[in-house]
């Protein structure tokens, strides 16, 4: 519940900055003057993207959150998109989960008299990848340059895990603690579903974004679930 109400207040923040860096801005004064129409250039000038007729178009940026990632997005018409992102999660959201799972990277080895105690892990990488088919539709009642969009996609997960342990064998009456190192590598994939949003009215080419995902593990750990998502920016040309 709480990454949720984190995600709230971005997606706030978001909307507020949106509305603050627009494209269009009245003053006091000129809310009293109708708004003069324009088509052709001056039109793409004051919304550059995302014109029915202009389809397909490409976006490449960056995403902040888990994971922090660089993406893509080919946007191949109106409604349908799809999308690739590929970074590094975020890995101390994930300390309890690997500390958890330190016990099934124990060895079946070990006789009643010895034991293995976690102490802490480390973790050197934990890179991902994830592809993505979007389905998008205007929110345009709720601002302008606003989309709304859903779908569902595939990811990869490849992870380095380093697990201090402190090692005891009591088998001759001795129980001298022994500092020890296990590596695990974890390569890991599963389905995401996903919903976001995105607003592009901008003076310049670009596209800023939310979105939330629900990853479930397929393979090492199968129906483990978790939020992820973040926020982001996209050049579009």
């Amino acid at each position: 519940m709480p990454r949720l109400i984190k995600f709230g207040v971005l997606l706030v923040l978001l909307v507020i900055a949106a509305n603050s860096f627009g494209q269009v801005r009245k003053s006091p004064k000129s809310s009293h003057y109708s708004v003069p129409k324009v088509s052709g250039h001056k039109a793409r000038i004051v919304c550059p993207i995302f014109e029915n007729s202009r389809y397909p178009y490409q976006g490449i940026g960056f995403k902040l959150g888990d994971p922090f990632a660089f993406t893509y997005k080919f946007y191949a018409n109106k409604h349908f998109a799809f999308a690739g992102d590929f970074g590094k999660a975020a890995s101390g959201l994930y300390n309890k989960y690997y500390r958890e799972a330190f016990p099934q990277y124990l060895p079946d080895t070990l006789s009643k008299d010895q034991s293995i105690t976690y102490l802490t892990h480390k973790v050197s990488t934990d890179w991902f990848l994830e592809t993505k088919f979007l389905y998008q539709w205007d929110a345009e009642k709720i601002s302008k340059g606003l989309q709304l969009y859903a779908g569902f996609g595939w990811q990869w997960r490849n992870t380095k895990i380093i697990y201090d342990y402190n090692f005891n064998d009591r088998t001759n009456n001795q129980d001298d603690g022994k500092f020890g190192k296990l590596t695990v590598n974890r390569f890991t994939y599963g389905p995401v579903v996903l919903v976001g949003f995105e607003y592009s009215y901008f003076s310049l080419p670009m596209s800023a974004f939310i979105e939330v995902e629900m990853f479930t593990d397929a393979l090492i750990d199968p129906g483990y679930q978790r939020f992820q998502g973040g926020v982001g920016l996209r050049y579009v040309f």
